[in-house]
């Protein structure tokens, strides 16, 4: 074979090997890049409508809630004990029972006091009757005006005395000073008791305490009046009670200021030092426009929603205001009747095409 045409026939076939191999590598790459170029919104034929969902914006009731915890206090709560000391005689109240105010609960020694009190009795009709005389003497002249208030003084000075053993005697009572349940007692008949010795304790649980903290942002919102919510462990009953009392200064600690709200307890269901649950109102808005939390879209610290025109989505920025669970409100940037579109929200752009699947 000549030598010029085997060169021929072997250059032949390296070509084609090459233009076989750039053939097979350009198309893919070329494919890989169509696929991956983006199709701009509403041009061409390659343009999609994405399907999604948007609600129709209404006036609507949106509050500021937050959770806190706290406790069920008494309303009043008092350790009993005589106001001077003696040996108890009596006890007169069944523990846990309910009892009334001015009640007798027990009792110390006063014999001696009951002896020296009708001693000073036995004189007051002495002294009276003395006084008496005195006075009909000194309208007939026949004593001094001196001699005569000397008898009135010592008549006043006798029921001086006899006012101040009742009030001794008094103090060896021991009455209940409101109406409530009496614990557990700590003395027995027989027991010494002076001053500082706790005889039982008085719980007032027809009305209940609930108090608990809130954050210092809080403190100019929340006002006295306000209804709180709360629930207690293993009771689903949810229950309200009334703030009466905000504590005037903040704890240094915590930033917090410490609230108090009365409970009717008048079923007597529930029991002082009980855990609680409870659900705050700080602000409500009675006709706020809100979206969806995840209708939202924020980018370099702007936010803006898409809404629904003309089958096309259109950003609008927005001024957020009160957020819960769920809900963000908008102050500025949307109006009662747009169409906010709800899903899809990171893959729309600008005048791209969408079909609404439903509509709230």
């Amino acid at each position: 074979m000549n030598k010029y045409l085997k060169w021929g026939i072997v250059g032949t076939i390296i070509a084609g090997g090459a233009i076989y191999l750039g053939i097979n590598t350009f198309i893919p790459q070329v494919n890989e890049e169509l696929e991956a170029a983006p199709v701009k919104a509403g041009t061409g034929k390659q343009a999609r409508a994405l399907n999604v969902k948007a609600v129709i914006l209404r006036e609507t009731s949106l509050s500021d809630e937050f959770f806190v915890s706290g406790t069920l206090i008494p309303d009043e709560q008092v350790d009993l004990s005589f106001e001077t000391s003696g040996k108890i005689t009596d006890i007169f109240f069944v523990e846990g029972s309910y009892v009334k105010k001015g009640e007798l609960l027990a009792k110390t020694n006063d014999a001696p006091l009951q002896a020296e009190l009708r001693k000073l009795e036995s004189q007051l009709k002495l002294y009276t009757d003395r006084m008496h005389r005195q006075n009909v003497l000194l309208e007939k002249e026949a004593v001094s005006q001196e001699a005569f208030q000397e008898a009135q003084t010592s008549l006043a000075i006798l029921r001086a005395e006899i006012d101040g053993v009742k009030a001794r005697i008094a103090q060896t009572e021991l009455r209940a000073p409101f109406d409530g349940i009496i614990g557990l007692r700590q003395m027995s008949v027989g027991s010494y008791a002076s001053s500082t010795t706790t005889i039982a304790r008085l719980t007032k649980t027809n009305m209940l305490k609930l108090e608990f903290a809130i954050p210092e942002r809080y403190a100019g919102i929340l006002e006295t009046g306000t209804t709180v919510r709360f629930l207690v462990d293993g009771d689903l009953e949810e229950r309200t009670a009334r703030i009466y009392a905000i504590d005037s200064d903040a704890d240094a600690d915590t930033r917090s200021f410490t609230v108090r709200a009365i409970y009717n307890n008048g079923d007597g269901k529930l029991h002082p030092g009980r855990y609680a649950n409870i659900t705050l109102t700080a602000q409500t808005f009675r006709n706020a426009i809100s979206v969806p939390s995840q209708s939202i879209v924020s980018e370099m610290g702007v936010d803006k929603v898409f809404l629904y025109r003309d089958g096309k989505a259109q950003p609008v920025e927005i001024t957020k205001g009160l957020r819960n669970e769920s809900h963000v409100q908008v102050v500025r940037g949307l109006s009662v009747g747009d169409t906010v579109i709800t899903s899809g929200t990171m893959q729309l752009r600008t005048g791209q095409k969408v079909t609404l699947d439903e509509v709230k």
